[in-house]
């Protein structure tokens, strides 16, 4: 175990801002923990806070974002 653990980008290090791919909602750090993560067609999607609570139950059926 001779690897060092990635230390996270600090913030203004040139880290891409998040945005939520529903409504274009940006975060200018790392994701907040109340966004959610789809990964769909092979490509990670981010959710705000409140496109996942509109949509939590097609969410939880595992339905991809097009069908919502």
């Amino acid at each position: 175990m001779d690897q060092s653990t990635p230390q996270p980008a600090s913030p203004g290090s040139g880290t891409p801002a998040v945005v939520c791919a529903r409504c274009g909602a940006r975060h200018p750090e790392d994701t907040p923990l109340t966004w959610t993560c789809s990964v769909e067609n092979g490509t990670r999607e981010y959710f705000c806070h409140d496109c996942a609570r509109a949509n939590i139950r097609a969410i939880e059926g595992r339905l991809d974002s097009s069908w919502w």
